[in-house]
């Protein structure tokens, strides 16, 4: 049995640290109101922990390229009684050592990135070849959350409280992750549906703290800071009153968030929720922004469901600025949900262009999709 460490609460909802048999952290999350689990005994045997991957400079790029092969062998699709995410009961230890919660977030057993931390080299100019044949260990944290103890289900059929607990989740470890040495980019997502390549049914999504800031958080970055220095005002501050004022292709808002399909939509569905006021990430939301946000987030993919008479597949992508004080001056929080489906029984395979060139082409206007958006609302 571990000795937690002391519970802290973000206004109303705590948080409790605990850790796994192998000493990977596990960080329960309670309901509004509520207390989070107390203490967990985790008596796996799970020797050593998995990880210790590479990451590989690309010189045509200047991206770097993380290997991670011992995840050939991480669990993929088990049956509901084997489930890596549901609650330890009736003899059967799971990755989470207790009978009920509400949402855990805990590292991940088979990680892209870490579990060691630390700071990569810098490139070397041009003319040196020093990286190259030399790979880096792969710093970082990866992180599952666990929405819930219910193995069926989705983030849209979570109780209203329950939501809020999510993104409450999502702003603490973006907090944490952000102050851990050599994390340079916290990236909240999910991946739901099998045609998006998910390896379990469970709702959850996922948190990547990588040692550089990912290739398009990174160009947006730039774009950004360029914007900012040009004219004086936030990038996205202005596409949100752009598409606010055009109206054709809004799809909800509220007091402090609202959601539209972009102009140049890459996708057949593709939405952006952002909040009205210019914050870096989900950390730096107020309460009631965060308590608008968990309803206008639910009613978004409720309405993405309801296109359909099956669930649609989507990646929620949560994109958070860079850590540094640069790109937080100039960043914009925003999420970007896309989904391959373009028709009932349709999906959208990146071919030779998109592929090959990143050179999109998409089948719906961005119109027609925020317009079928409105009309699915309940």
């Amino acid at each position: 049995m571990t000795l937690p460490l002391p519970t802290e609460h973000a206004g109303s909802i705590a948080h409790r640290v605990h850790h796994l048999a192998d000493g990977r952290e596990a960080v329960f999350f309670a309901d509004r109101g509520t207390e989070p689990v107390a203490q967990v005994s985790d008596r796996r045997p799970l020797g050593e922990r998995a990880g210790h991957g590479e990451v590989r400079f690309d010189r045509l790029t200047g991206e770097w390229v993380a290997v991670a092969a011992h995840r050939q062998t991480r669990t993929y699709l088990p049956p509901a009684d084997q489930c890596p995410l549901c609650p330890s009961v009736g003899g059967r230890e799971s990755e989470i050592p207790a009978e009920d919660f509400d949402v855990v977030v805990f590292e991940n057993r088979f990680p892209s990135l870490g579990p060691d931390l630390g700071s990569l080299p810098v490139p070397p100019p041009a003319a040196e070849r020093s990286l190259w044949g030399m790979p880096s260990p792969a710093y970082g944290r990866c992180e599952v959350v666990v929405f819930t103890p219910e193995h069926r289900g989705s983030f849209a059929d979570l109780a209203p409280e329950r939501a809020r607990t999510v993104v409450e989740a999502w702003a603490q470890r973006t907090e944490a992750l952000s102050g851990t040495a050599g994390i340079r980019h916290v990236f909240p997502f999910e991946n739901r549906g099998e045609q998006i390549g998910v390896t379990l049914h469970h709702p959850h999504g996922q948190i990547y703290a990588y040692p550089y800031p990912a290739p398009h958080a990174a160009r947006l970055a730039a774009r950004s800071r360029a914007h900012l220095q040009e004219t004086g005002r936030a990038l996205m501050g202005e596409v949100l009153a752009d598409e606010t004022a055009a109206g054709d292709r809004m799809v909800l808002a509220g007091e402090h968030f609202s959601a539209y399909v972009p102009y140049a939509a890459r996708w057949p569905l593709e939405v952006h929720l952002l909040p009205h006021r210019q914050v870096p990430d989900l950390a730096a939301l107020t309460g009631p922004e965060r308590d608008e946000l968990a309803v206008l987030y639910q009613d978004l993919v409720q309405r993405v469901d309801r296109l359909y008479t099956t669930p649609t597949p989507y990646i929620a992508a949560w994109h958070q600025t860079p850590v540094n004080a640069a790109d937080r001056e100039a960043g914009w929080l925003h999420l970007q949900l896309t989904s391959p489906r373009r028709a009932e029984d349709k999906l959208k395979f990146l071919a030779g262009s998109e592929a090959a060139m990143g050179a999109f082409i998409n089948d719906v206007t961005a119109e027609q999709t925020a317009a079928r958006l409105r009309e699915a609302a309940r």
